[in-house]
């Protein structure tokens, strides 16, 4: 079989499956299957894909995915989401539009925490709904800045999305993408505060009451605990006293603490956290294993490199492929999830990247921040539905609110994308990099 044939079957039928309503990753593996049908036997198709999504899950790295997904929803529960945005408030309080900054802040803050863009959402845009109602701020643009502002824990570290990439891309160091992830991170929050602040002040919304000097020393010693979080973890990970993994696990047994030591985790409260972090795990899984059958089969027929050979045949400028990679990464986020987008398109990108010279570190950032692009983006962006949910205003009302951080993020994405030193240069002065 020639690979234009099995690019034809292998998409054509996760296409088909995907838009009559099949789950993603039954339709990885269904199409994984019936491509390699059409080229091997039955007994070796199933005895291959079988194996091949059985190997595509032992890895230990893999482990820190559920860790850290345990980790982020026991802060979500513990009060921690609280505490943060007290601290941002004290922070931020004297800037016009206050709250919609300090929406900005506590969604960084915590999703450098929690390393979930929904959990981050649902968190401090509940937090601070009620606030910016009294406040009279618009419901609609309260909404949008929560949902461009949540995606930001998907880069600032730890993060299971660079987990996730560094396991498909062939072992790409943990250590450098957390460490590349920190200046697109908060460039991206910048972002989204600069295009707020532009509103809040056309609109004049109000600043907060000034806090007294004790006020602010006591909002920073209850957020204090839970912000050691990243130095231990990240520091850990990064100075090599141990693994992702490792952390992950440093990272569950610190907050279940923490959350004892709030008196904010009920045993009912606990039972329901494990029970969604095993929910989240199976899917998270199953998503992996699909997509490694789905690996194999690209590979054995040849797909990624006869990819490369044609979108490197369209044009002879590198920044025109570049700038359609992005294209379609943008139009990918904006009906799949970052997880599984991240499975299936990086190892069709990536080898088109390293062949126009780009480092795997700074291609994991560019797709990252695209799928965080996407995750705020109809159809299916799960950080839109979230952040419409929890302020209860309808899609059609904030969709509009949101073109405006959208095109800031998009111009954001082409800077990482065309400027390696935004994702390279913190990596490389720590002596992270290959």
């Amino acid at each position: 079989m020639d690979a234009p044939t099995a690019v034809a079957v292998l998409f054509g039928a996760f296409f088909v499956l995907l838009f009559t309503g099949v789950p993603i990753s039954v339709s990885l593996g269904v199409a994984s299957f019936a491509t390699a049908l059409a080229f091997l036997p039955w007994d070796d198709s199933t005895y291959i894909i079988g194996q091949q999504m059985n190997v595509g899950i032992e890895s230990f790295s893999l482990l820190a995915v559920p860790l850290f997904i345990f980790a982020g929803n026991v802060m979500n529960t513990g009060g921690i989401a609280r505490r943060l945005v007290d601290l941002a408030l004290v922070m931020v309080g004297r800037v016009p539009g206050a709250l919609a900054h300090t929406n900005v802040l506590a969604n960084m803050l915590f999703g450098a925490l929690s390393g979930s863009a929904v959990a981050s959402a649902a968190a401090i845009g509940s937090t601070l709904h009620d606030r910016q109602q009294k406040a009279g701020y618009d419901p609609a643009f309260g909404a949008a800045v929560n949902i461009a502002s949540a995606p930001t824990g998907l880069l600032i570290p730890p993060t299971t999305a660079a987990i996730v990439y560094s396991t498909v891309a062939g072992g790409v160091s943990v250590s450098a993408l957390f460490m590349a992830g920190y200046v697109p991170g908060i460039l991206m929050g910048l972002v989204i505060m600069v295009i707020a602040f532009a509103f809040t002040r056309r609109q004049k919304y109000p600043k907060v009451d000034r806090v007294t000097a004790a006020e602010a020393f006591q909002s920073l010693l209850r957020a204090i605990p839970g912000l050691l979080l990243i130095v231990v973890v990240i520091g850990g990970i990064v100075f090599g006293v141990f693994t992702a993994t490792e952390g992950a696990a440093v990272a569950v047994l610190y907050t279940l603490v923490l959350s004892v030591a709030y008196r904010s985790m009920s045993w009912t409260a606990f039972k329901d956290v494990v029970n969604r972090t095993v929910v989240a795990t199976g899917i998270v899984m199953f998503l992996i294993a699909a997509s490694a059958g789905m690996s194999w089969v690209m590979a054995y027929t040849g797909i990624p490199a006869a990819i490369t050979e044609a979108l490197l045949s369209v044009a002879d400028s590198s920044a025109v492929i570049l700038v359609l990679m992005l294209i379609l990464l943008l139009v990918v986020g904006t009906f799949m999830d970052i997880t599984p987008a991240i499975l299936i398109f990086t190892p069709i990108l990536l080898p088109i990247a390293e062949e126009l010279g780009m480092d795997p570190v700074q291609f994991g950032m560019v797709l990252i921040l695209a799928m965080c692009i996407g995750t705020m983006t109809p159809p299916v962006g799960s950080v839109l539905f979230v952040g419409t949910g929890v302020s209860g205003v309808s899609i059609e009302r904030v969709v509009p609110k949101l073109v405006p951080y959208f095109v800031g993020l998009v111009l954001l994405l082409i800077a990482v994308t065309f400027i390696p030193a935004l994702s390279l240069g913190l990596p490389g002065m720590m002596g992270l990099l290959d």
